[in-house]
């Protein structure tokens, strides 16, 4: 086993990709509790995002340009595919939602397969001013992008669970997840709530994939398929709380890092979120049936 000294970088990291985590994890629950929709297109929208911002700057676009049209592009994309498929798709089986946003996430890594497919030799790369500052905390050096990232995980969360509480908005949302048809005949306007979560969704997958670009790689695979650690952390919410959600990403993310230093599990750590998931879901499902079996005797 390494010594506590090389676990303690990964663990830094593992922070801040579990706060990026939980920015996603809380824009995949909003959504499904809105619409019905589990996004799994999140990842490939952020990493479109992203390398557009790449081009641009490439380009000798300011920096700080390019990622607010990455946001804006993350956002428009989300809130298309949402007001053209929504509808369709407000009455159909969970499989059949979650299966069409997979076809969104196709169409667009064929895209991003195409129009990025080469680098000429060069490695693409994205960085933050902050990422040559930061501070020391033992011996572990640490990024304030890194700080940002755990940051903004932890904004994100406490600001939507104020939001959802405490907005004519937010109240809408949550009254959508209990019952979809009382809320429409309340005189509650569905359809403009679910730009809204859709929008909030796009947006928030935007920053995500400028994150993630930053701290892990500007590879459209790698950024596309980031988005599992952030649906198993959804899920081992069962896509209804915030604040588990977060909780369930910083472990996802600090398990997942952690494994990378044991020689004999580094090659494992990109399973940690399939595992994680799966064993909460097991024992979710486990509880639910002793309780049932106990309510009927």
């Amino acid at each position: 086993m390494p010594s506590w000294q090389n676990f303690q970088p990964f663990i830094v990291t593992g922070l801040a990709l579990g706060g990026v985590y939980a920015l996603s994890g809380v824009g995949l629950v909003v959504l499904y509790q809105a619409t019905g929709v589990v996004y799994l297109a999140l990842g490939a929208v952020g990493a479109m995002g992203a390398l557009i911002s790449y081009s641009l700057i490439a380009a000798g676009v300011a920096p700080w340009l390019t990622w607010l049209v990455c946001l804006l592009f993350s956002g428009a994309v989300t809130l298309a595919y949402g007001m053209i498929f929504g509808p369709l798709l407000a009455k159909r089986e969970p499989l059949v939602k979650a299966t069409a946003t997979l076809g969104l996430l196709l169409v667009l890594f064929g895209v991003m397969d195409l129009l990025w497919t080469t680098s000429s030799g060069k490695v693409r790369s994205l960085t933050f001013p902050t990422d040559g500052h930061g501070f020391s905390l033992g011996n572990v050096n640490i990024t304030w992008t890194q700080v940002i990232g755990l940051a903004v995980g932890i904004a994100i969360t406490i600001g939507t669970a104020a939001f959802l509480r405490f907005t004519k908005l937010g109240t809408a949302m949550r009254a959508m997840a209990n019952d979809r048809e009382i809320t429409a005949t309340l005189g509650v306007p569905v359809r403009r709530v679910e730009a809204a979560a859709w929008l909030g969704c796009g947006i928030l997958a935007g920053i995500a994939g400028l994150l993630l670009a930053d701290m892990v790689a500007l590879d459209a695979t790698t950024l596309t398929f980031l988005v599992i650690s952030s649906l198993a952390a959804a899920l081992i919410a069962r896509l209804r709380s915030i604040v588990l959600t977060f909780v369930a990403a910083i472990v996802v993310g600090l398990v997942q890092n952690m494994l990378v230093p044991i020689p004999a599990l580094t090659s494992y750590s990109n399973m940690a979120p399939f595992v994680l998931a799966a064993v909460a879901l097991l024992l979710i499902s486990r509880r639910r049936v002793i309780t049932l079996s106990r309510e009927e005797a």
